[in-house]
């Protein structure tokens, strides 16, 4: 098992670059340059129910139709491997909770389920109580079934119907932790625990990262991890303090605000708020620019103001304009009084760019020489446009930015001249030493009071070097490194 390095991981499904893990290996080795990717985020390959993966039924097989443990063991002997356990939830067709729904109050998992009629000291949540909720859809978060006893019971069900939350606190559930989060790790040196911050809830608050709440239930998820070292990253789409309280306890976290703030600083040719996040962000972070949700607009609260995240919204809304009639995300329903904000933005952020690839390579430089270890998706490597067919079929809204890729599509994607320079730049990451150093960050002068479109970042460790000027309002950028053998500064060239 590979362990983690400060080298580009690649975010994938299994069988979107091929048909299955197998495959996947194959074609990583067949259409990627050697030392382009370094690891590998394999969204969930267990038997699930829905949510494309994210409905996990079990953590003790790999989905049949994608392969085995032995397949996960492979790439993690080339990759450095994470891999996701939902924290919060499970599939309604796991063996727990079909347990509960046969043996009702006599099954040992029923307390593994947080009914609803009994969190609350009323039975319901008050009016009050109901506007803090942070909710991800515009119904109340619960979900009635009938047990085998006839009786109906209310449950708590944040996401999508297939899933139900469960207690942390529960003994079964503490069972459940470690029993699978004790057989993940040992497969992969990172975990990532998706929907973390949903599993602190409190009556009388958002029922979302809940202090002290979620610091307690970060202990108990966390000891199975800690009797073999694994890290653990924690997937939390929201304000960028938290992020920030996250790193401060000594946790890797995303850095979900950087995709947003470079957006506004091509779009609005202003780089003064990018320069602000690179001097106050996380070290011990993961740099994104697309995943397999869409792009985080609740991130970047505060670090852009409500115009300049309505700049980006604005043309995004137009780009994807013809996917509009399909593109129906869900709000998020905030705790300020119960007014829903704009959680994410559904689209590829190549297409953000309005698929100009020099602006693609531009953002790609600055997500590089970002403080922390970049992420890249596996659409966002192959340069990938909106799936727009992909939502007249009838798939569900995140398929714009899903696209499971032919092989002759592949074949394609990598000969195009982006990809290409993408890959000689995601290679100088990955090899050249400074960047496991002190990381530097200069904004140019100003254009007006406040106001700069230019920027430096420099990365040195001993004797090595490299620098990236650009500028946002010209969309011009420049890569030099000293070169140990020459003893020189030297330009990279990416064709």
């Amino acid at each position: 098992m590979k362990q983690i390095e400060n080298k580009i991981m690649l975010i994938t499904y299994g069988n979107t670059l091929g048909a299955d893990l197998k495959e996947l290996e194959q074609n990583l080795k067949k259409y990627i340059p050697r030392g382009a990717v370094c690891g590998l985020h394999l969204l969930p390959f267990y038997p699930s129910s829905g949510d494309r993966g994210f409905a996990v039924i079990n953590y003790d097989t790999v989905d049949p139709a994608l392969g085995t443990w032995e397949d996960i063991d492979r790439l993690g002997s080339q990759y450095y491997l994470m891999a996701d356990f939902m924290l919060n939830h499970v599939s309604i067709r796991c063996d727990e909770f079909r347990d509960y729904m046969e043996r009702g109050d006599a099954s040992p998992y029923r307390d593994m389920f947080i009914h609803w009629d009994e969190f609350w000291p009323g039975g319901e949540p008050s009016e009050e109580e109901r506007k803090m909720l942070y909710c991800r859809k515009p119904v109340l978060p619960k979900m009635d079934f009938v047990r085998k006893d006839g009786k109906k019971v209310s449950l708590w069900n944040t996401f999508f119907q297939e899933q139900i939350d469960i207690n942390p606190y529960a003994p079964a559930t503490g069972d459940y932790y470690a029993r699978n989060l004790k057989r993940i790790a040992s497969h992969v040196p990172l975990v990532r625990f998706d929907a973390f911050a949903y599993t602190s809830k409190r009556p009388g608050t958002s029922c979302f990262f809940v202090e002290p709440e979620i610091w307690e239930i970060l202990d108990l998820s966390m000891k199975p991890l800690e009797e073999t070292g694994t890290r653990m990253l924690a997937e939390i789409h929201e304000n960028y303090h938290i992020q920030l309280k996250m790193a401060e306890h000594g946790y890797w976290v995303y850095d979900f605000a950087l995709p947003m703030l470079l957006l506004h600083a091509i779009k609005s040719g202003q780089s003064q708020r990018l320069i602000h996040w690179l001097k106050i962000c996380p070290r011990n972070q993961f740099t994104t620019l697309d995943t397999h949700d869409g792009i985080g607009v609740v991130d970047v609260v505060d670090l852009l103001s409500d115009e300049e995240i309505d700049l980006v919204r604005d043309d995004v809304d137009d780009i994807t304009r013809d996917a509009r009639p399909y593109l129906r995300f869900p709000s998020m329903i905030k705790t300020d009084k119960g007014k829903s904000r704009l959680y994410q933005m559904g689209c590829t952020f190549y297409s953000a760019l309005r698929c100009n690839d020099n602006d693609y390579l531009l953002a790609r430089a600055v997500q590089f020489f970002t403080p922390g270890i970049p992420q890249v998706y596996y659409v966002g490597m192959l340069a990938g446009e909106n799936d727009v067919e992909a939502l007249m079929r009838g798939e569900e809204p995140r398929s714009i930015n899903r696209h499971t890729y032919s092989e002759r599509e592949l074949e394609e994607a990598v000969a195009k001249p982006v990809v290409k320079q993408l890959f000689r730049l995601m290679q100088f990451r990955n090899s050249y030493p400074a960047f496991d150093g002190d990381f530097a960050v200069t904004p140019g002068p100003e254009v007006s009071p406040g106001k700069t479109s230019r920027l430096t970042i420099t990365w040195t460790h001993n004797s090595y070097r490299c620098t990236l000027s650009c500028d946002m309002e010209t969309k011009s950028f420049d890569i030099t490194y000293f070169d140990p053998d020459t003893r020189e500064m030297t330009r990279l060239l990416l064709s």
